[in-house]
């Protein structure tokens, strides 16, 4: 049983260590009571594609540094497998279907600039970025402040075990 992290660079702005920014996710996801099978995809983005997505999902103009699209509510497929799912022949069971949680997509582009901003180093930033993520897809928000207070402690608190901070 493990937590599947599928993650792609689809940039050519910034580095990616693939690996590390997985691991990070993997370790944050566990932390936060993921068990059993689990997927997450985690993809780092061009300025452009994360614009669009933000105009699209966001109704916000320009490029941002992370959006996150949970798979929650989703309804229980019907039919067979490959047809979906439900009981018959060729359905895998229950144990070995995996958890899709959700899509953290992220720009290196933005990253690098806020990392100037908050005079810290890009890795720095990006691990920011992948915990923030994991976080918004379990549920966790920072729409008022008591609530960004919380996060923002989590996030604290999930950097300091698994990421080493880098001194820039």
């Amino acid at each position: 049983m493990s937590i599947d992290i599928y993650a792609a660079d689809e940039q050519q702005d910034q580095p990616v260590d693939l690996e590390r920014w997985s691991q990070l996710a993997r370790d944050a996801l566990s932390d936060e009571g993921i068990r059993g099978l689990a997927e997450v995809s985690l993809i780092f983005s061009d300025e452009a594609t994360i614009a669009g997505l933000n105009v699209q999902f966001m109704g916000k103009d320009g490029p941002t540094d992370v959006l996150s699209f949970p798979i929650d509510g989703e309804p229980d497929p019907t039919g067979r497998v490959p047809d979906a799912g439900g009981t018959g022949p060729g359905e895998p069971p229950a144990s070995e279907i995996p958890q899709l949680i959700g899509d953290i997509v992220i720009c290196p582009a933005v990253a690098a600039r806020n990392a100037v901003e908050h005079e810290c180093s890009y890795d720095d930033e990006i691990a920011l970025l992948v915990v923030h993520g994991v976080l918004h897809l379990l549920g966790w928000d920072h729409m008022v402040d008591e609530e960004a207070e919380r996060m923002e402690a989590r996030e604290r608190e999930l950097l300091k075990r698994h990421y080493q901070v880098s001194r820039s």
